[in-house]
């Protein structure tokens, strides 16, 4: 296997010039798909027989709890990436994504409250899946202290990669908690095995809504990570005439 792509991607200047190419499509396709799944989730889709309108808040939980645990298995897959392969660019993905993970899980956090008190008859329980996601918010929390205590950047890299590597372990128990215990979260919305347990009316604007976080998440982390390359590539002459020139255009 040609693995050429991953090297390059690896590099600081390709990867700027690269990804600012993708940054204004990711833009777009963010604000169409995230407007369009919760206009039409929100304001079109039928009522649920069971919860009424208390339903809708799915489309905002549910992708910024799916979006959570994935971005927690990009930072366990770049914390391999550096520790094994030390791309260089892998620590700054991990650490610039880590606050985007944190707060992803804090609107799921917040939103399955809100989506409880209707629901259960209170905002918040110590259910196997709302504990094990709470789990996930303080290794998010674990990982950005450590990369602002830690000084030598080199240690606070693997640090931080090794503290994404282990908690990993903690996605599985996430999304199998509602199968291995009993609890009062209900099942997947989706399953790739299974057929949708709602009509196309609503969960075609929930997939909408999923695509939308993802290019959300896929913009906002590329910006933060062109600001933090150029940070630390600063020395480099292409940087610092891409710095040079950004200051320009503020001017």
């Amino acid at each position: 296997m040609n693995w050429t792509w991953l090297h390059r991607w690896g590099s600081p200047k390709w990867f700027y010039a690269m990804s600012g190419r993708c940054l204004p499509w990711l833009r777009g396709a963010s604000a169409v798909l995230i407007a369009a799944g919760l206009v039409w989730g929100l304001a079109f889709a039928p009522s649920d027989y069971q919860q009424g309108h208390s339903f809708r808040i799915i489309y905002v939980h549910v992708p910024a709890a799916l979006l959570a645990q994935s971005i927690y298995m990009m930072l366990a897959a770049a914390g391999v990436a550096g520790l094994v392969w030390k791309i260089k660019l892998a620590d700054v993905a991990l650490r610039q994504a880590a606050p985007i993970g944190a707060w992803m899980t804090v609107i799921a956090l917040v939103t399955g409250a809100l989506w409880g008190k209707p629901t259960w008859g209170t905002y918040w329980v110590w259910d196997a899946r709302l504990t094990s996601m709470l789990i996930l918010l303080f290794l998010y929390f674990g990982i950005i202290a450590l990369g602002q205590a830690i000084a030598h950047r080199q240690s606070a890299a693997r640090a931080c990669a090794l503290l994404a590597v282990v908690g990993v372990v903690n996605i599985p128990i996430i999304k199998y908690s509602v199968n291995w215990w009993n609890t009062l979260h209900q099942p997947a919305t989706f399953a790739l095995s299974s057929k949708p347990a709602m009509p196309p009316q609503m969960w075609l604007p929930l997939l909408l809504a999923v695509l939308g976080f993802y290019c959300f998440f896929g913009a906002v982390l590329l910006s933060r990570m062109r600001l933090e390359v150029l940070k630390r590539e600063a020395d480099a002459r292409w940087a610092s005439d891409e710095i040079a020139r950004l200051l320009e255009n503020r001017t």
